[in-house]
């Protein structure tokens, strides 16, 4: 019974064959899931930042519009002021008006801006455009972080059915697909804008 025996023994061989080639998917599997962990936390984060931060510039851009429309009522208050003044014959009431015109224009003046306070319209202008830039920053990083998850998602999936199907190509594509989804995290955290800066994807 020779060839029993060596029936049996190559069918163990194969099986301890499978078995070390099923450990080696099921770690991959454990490593893409800690990896895609990572990615959905960073990806979230990004996101919350960047809705925190749009709403920011959104106030300040209301605030700066209200300035706007204050300034310009105090300026027209104080030249229909200025045409009264001028045509005024008492003296006392002409100096009234024009300290008056005088205060309406200082506070049209700090309107424009107030580096005291930075609550001037230049100074709410600077800090909601800086509000975009870190909004548009934490876009991209959100978006960047949620390519990493999908490529991340794909490749469990292959991964999965290679232990099924026994086809090793599926888990070489999706330890591919790992490193891609490991490319986009880095290119996430070290510089977001990356991506969209490509002349093929939406760069000037």
């Amino acid at each position: 019974m020779p060839e029993a025996h060596e029936a049996a023994h190559e069918a163990a061989e194969q099986s301890e064959h499978l078995e070390g080639s099923n450990k080696k998917i099921a770690l991959l599997i454990a490593v893409l899931a800690l990896c895609l962990a990572f990615s959905e936390t960073l990806g979230k984060s990004s996101q919350t930042n960047a809705i925190s931060q749009n709403v920011e510039a959104s106030n300040l851009w209301a605030f700066f519009q209200a300035k706007t429309i204050r300034a310009t009522q105090l300026r027209t208050a104080a030249d229909a002021m200025a045409v009264d003044a001028a045509a005024a014959n008492d003296p006392t009431a002409k100096a009234a008006r024009e300290k008056q015109i005088d205060t309406w224009k200082k506070a049209a003046e700090r309107y424009d801006s107030d580096p005291s306070t930075g609550e001037g319209r230049k100074e709410l202008s600077e800090r909601a455009k800086h509000a975009e830039e870190q909004r548009d920053f934490s876009f991209a990083k959100y978006h960047n972080f949620e390519l990493a998850s999908a490529a991340f998602q794909v490749a469990i999936v292959l991964a999965s059915a290679t232990i099924i199907t026994g086809i090793t190509v599926l888990a070489w594509l999706s330890g591919l697909l790992g490193i891609g989804g490991l490319a986009f995290m880095a290119i996430g955290i070290l510089s977001p804008e990356l991506i969209h800066a490509l002349p093929f994807i939406g760069g000037h």
